[in-house]
């Protein structure tokens, strides 16, 4: 990814909540460039840089890419970009709605609610 396609994935402030203290991220280009190290400035964010070869700076996300690479793309041979993107939405929704995460009590992160019409 690119500053220029970052850039305008990142939200614009509001007023209506809470700016975080500080953004972590690795020192890829797309959060490096002077283009977008201007976007927390503006909002009075530090930025804290992940030391390059530390990925335990960042154990959510490494843990989460070594499932998402142990469970899906590991066992997977994508032979069209639709059929990637089908399997990759059914993992994600199953890893965030059904299966059970042990910092959450073993409850889903997000699950799926069912309401029924009365």
């Amino acid at each position: 990814m690119t500053c220029t396609k970052a850039l305008p994935a990142l939200p614009a402030p509001r007023n209506d909540i809470a700016v975080p203290e500080h953004i972590r991220s690795d020192n890829g280009t797309e959060f490096t460039a002077k283009t977008v190290r201007r976007w927390p400035n503006r909002l009075d964010v530090k930025t804290l840089f992940i030391e390059p070869g530390s990925p335990w700076e960042n154990g959510y996300i490494e843990s989460f890419n070594g499932k998402l690479r142990d469970e899906l793309l590991d066992r997977e041979i994508f032979t069209a970009l639709q059929e990637a993107k089908v399997l990759i939405e059914q993992w994600r929704r199953e890893y965030n709605q059904v299966r059970p995460h042990s910092a959450l009590w073993y409850r889903p992160p997000a699950p799926e609610i069912i309401l029924t019409m009365t």
